[in-house]
């Protein structure tokens, strides 16, 4: 048995877990507490007496608290040494969960396999399975909800916040937008706050994004916190994205001409002509 190594990516997941996570073994108590006591003992100067047979194989649960999910793994005798040459011999996980759907269960299963083989061939991989995606995933999804007809009531939720949700646009310009720096915050401000639009780069600089208001409102917020050129806040409104067909990703444009185009698509091309922004394009 690889005990040295099992031990240590153990001590890695239990340090690695957030407060409201637990980590237990899934054992009978005399080999739980034979494990408990090996993983205490595994940073002194040497490990306990181990019984004959050495002792089973590692068993394992990680939840979270107030979730109806949790997650349970058996590292083989060998492992990681076997099964970083046999993907017979890599741990098993499964999905445990108390109430949740036969189809709920499927889509979790193929995500853990297909993550479980994103990570093989890593130093810890089961660490980086649970940590890294297994976990995270339970907590964005919020699987504390009701079980009951959990589907249905997850994507009634979601459509009773999408409607709840006020949705707004806002159109900035300045001197000019030629900063690497600068672009790539835009890029990533957009993909972190599900933010969707354009900057159209060089002379003069035209931003616009439509999103979430908080959302809208913190992108102004962070763009304004740089330093800029003659920026101006054209205007941050709200906006009726019921029937928008352009409302995912973020895209850069070169020319005045491309903006104007753009906007026409959306509909919105009277936002930026009003304020003579691509009226020598349309002349």
């Amino acid at each position: 048995m690889c005990l040295h190594s099992q031990l240590q990516e153990l001590q890695l997941i239990q340090h690695s877990l957030l407060p409201g996570e637990s980590f237990s073994f899934a054992l009978p108590p005399e080999d739980s507490r034979i494990w408990t006591s090996l993983l205490h003992s595994f940073n002194t100067a040497s490990l306990p007496p181990l019984p004959d047979p050495v002792v089973s194989l590692a068993r394992f649960q990680v939840s979270a608290t107030d979730t109806r999910i949790s997650f349970e793994v058996q590292f083989p005798e060998r492992y990681p040494q076997d099964s970083a040459v046999d993907a017979a011999q890599a741990p098993l996980v499964s999905v445990n969960g108390e109430g949740i759907s036969r189809e709920e269960h499927h889509r979790w299963r193929a995500f853990v396999q297909e993550k479980l083989i994103e990570v093989q061939g890593n130093d810890y991989p089961i660490y980086e399975l649970l940590c890294m995606h297994l976990l995270p995933k339970l907590h964005e999804d919020g699987h504390a909800e009701p079980s009951s007809g959990s589907m249905d009531f997850l994507e009634q939720q979601n459509i009773k916040r999408s409607l709840e949700i006020r949705h707004y646009h806002a159109l900035l310009t300045s001197h000019h937008l030629v900063s690497p720096t600068k672009r790539r915050s835009l890029q990533r401000w957009s993909s972190e706050l599900s933010i969707s639009g354009f900057a159209k780069v060089g002379y003069p600089g035209v931003i616009y994004a439509q999103g979430a208001q908080e959302n809208v409102e913190e992108f102004v917020a962070n763009i304004k916190s740089m330093q800029w050129l003659a920026l101006r806040v054209r205007f941050v409104e709200p906006i009726d994205l019921a029937n928008d067909e352009h409302r995912q990703g973020w895209t850069e444009f070169q020319k005045v001409g491309e903006v104007v185009e753009e906007m026409r698509r959306r509909g919105r091309d009277k936002y930026i002509t009003e304020m003579g922004i691509g009226s020598s394009v349309l002349k």
